[in-house]
């Protein structure tokens, strides 16, 4: 899966990811009143208005976009409604032929790991049948519980050739409480970026490993020094955007071959519409505004990497 990513990425020349993280106040009225119209002020009608508004954003950009990250959080704080919103979404993207990265950021260990890994990435059995439960292509992956927590997930990967992101340096403000902490003088980021490179040492693609990581566009100088210790572990950059970052700021995750980072966008794609940027396509065409803003970010990040040449 690390292969089709790569060559989607090389294919539409946009090294960025779309994530999708529906929030009730992001999604036009139109498009909750119709909902709420059919399945009342409900779980099921606030589950059906974010399928509508994720449909509208993935038909409008799937064609400039290798891939989409759904935050599974947005989906599972209304229930089980939400987790089939969340589940619609993945079959439909993949119908788009789009890589989706399956934002689920599991921890745990053991048998419990296992059925995390399974449930999101693999095949469960069912007496004399599999069943694949969400099918994501990878998943975010916490390492706090170190490598019993891991290798359940790598376990399930190389059986389907799927990929993970674990996380590494985070882009929320206070990550530094835990991830900036030294240990025998080096960050514990660091620490975990060689593990990350040594996981991923013997489950590798044609150039980069299936095991990838997080790393946050906020923190642009560890981001050089994470990319030297992981060369052949992808990075997956949140934080573009509406946390602060800018093409100019993210040269340094990637290799010299232009390659080695995804770049992921959230609401500053998805609520594009409320951006005075883009206040101009008005709330009925919140689709447009959002590939519009693909089409600004792609043009950003890839001119940023044309200039560091």
């Amino acid at each position: 899966m690390i292969n089709k990513l790569i060559e989607k990425i090389q294919k539409t020349n946009a090294p960025i990811v779309v994530g999708l993280d529906p929030m009730m106040n992001y999604i036009p009225a139109h498009i909750q009143d119709k909902a709420f119209k059919e399945y009342g002020e409900t779980l099921e009608g606030a589950a059906e208005a974010i399928w509508q508004y994720n449909k509208g954003i993935i038909d409008a950009t799937y064609d400039l976009i290798p891939a989409v990250k759904p935050q599974i959080a947005m989906y599972e704080q209304f229930g089980i409604p939400g987790l089939m919103a969340y589940k619609k979404t993945i079959d439909y993207c993949k119908e788009k032929d789009l890589v989706i990265i399956g934002d689920i950021k599991r921890g745990d260990i053991g048998s419990t790991s296992a059925a995390y890994a399974v449930g999101h990435l693999g095949k469960v059995q069912v007496g004399s049948k599999k069943y694949a439960g969400f099918d994501e292509d990878f998943a975010t992956v916490n390492p706090y519980l170190g490598t019993d927590g891991v290798k359940p997930f790598i376990d399930v990967c190389k059986e389907e050739k799927k990929g993970m992101f674990i996380l590494v340096k985070t882009s929320n403000p206070s990550s530094g409480d835990f991830q900036d902490q030294l240990v025998d003088g080096r960050p514990l980021y660091e620490l975990v970026g060689e593990k990350v490179a040594q996981w991923g040492e013997d489950f590798m693609g044609d150039s980069y490993s299936y095991v990838g990581a997080v790393v946050g566009a906020t923190y642009p100088e560890m981001g050089k020094t994470l990319r030297k210790i992981m060369p052949k572990s992808y990075i997956l950059v949140p934080g573009y955007g509406a946390q602060g970052g800018q093409g100019k700021d993210l040269v340094h995750f990637f290799n010299e071959d232009g390659l080695g980072a995804i770049v992921n966008s959230s609401r500053g794609i998805i609520a594009a519409y409320k951006q005075e940027k883009y206040a101009n396509f008005g709330e009925e065409n919140f689709a447009d505004a959002a590939r519009a803003a693909v089409e600004a970010m792609v043009a950003d990040i890839n001119g940023a990497l044309e200039a560091a040449k």
